[in-house]
């Protein structure tokens, strides 16, 4: 019989992990001045799935996860429209979802801004042409940034959001 305790005891098996991703680290630090510049140090997301397939909310939300850890950059998601500075859509706009996105942005308080993330809510995606899609978010809402990929990855998420920022900051 083996006794319970000599797995308290004995060595861990797994191993020490270390982090270090220096193109992110330095995106983040270039991202977090400017946002203390532009925004005054936050920056509020508020992300909305306009009819997508989730492939690109699984990429969004791994930004607030340990690995990528973005609220550390000035960057939070936020529940409710009435708090965000930046809408960020996900998806094809669906004829079904595009009342609740106009009422989203209309909710929004100015300035505002739109990031389409994702070839679907870039263009419509694989579901451009359908009976049941609009097409990009441009075909309702003023497009500030695309960031085109399906889906793209957190670097090349927060890079689109480094340029909007950096965007906004020259027109200042």
């Amino acid at each position: 019989m083996v006794n319970p305790l000599t797995y308290v005891f004995r060595p861990k098996v797994t191993e020490k992990f270390e982090f270090s991703d220096s193109e992110l680290e330095s995106l983040g630090s270039k991202l977090r001045t400017k946002v203390n510049r532009v925004f005054g140090h936050s920056l509020a997301i508020r992300e909305l799935d306009s009819g997508s397939d989730n492939s690109t909310e699984i990429e969004v939300s791994n930004l607030g996860a340990p690995h990528y850890d973005v609220e550390r950059f000035g960057i939070s998601f936020v529940a409710s429209p009435r708090h965000a500075d930046v809408l960020l859509v996900t998806g094809a706009v669906t004829l079904n979802m595009a009342e609740a996105v106009l009422k989203t942005y209309e909710a929004m308080p100015f300035p505002k801004f739109v990031v389409a993330v994702g070839d679907d809510a870039c263009d419509g995606g694989i579901y451009k042409g359908s009976y049941a899609v609009l097409g990009g978010v441009d075909k309702i809402l003023p497009v500030n940034i695309k960031i085109p990929g399906n889906p793209p990855s957190p670097k090349e998420i927060l890079r689109g959001i480094f340029a909007l920022v950096k965007n906004k900051e020259n027109e200042n």
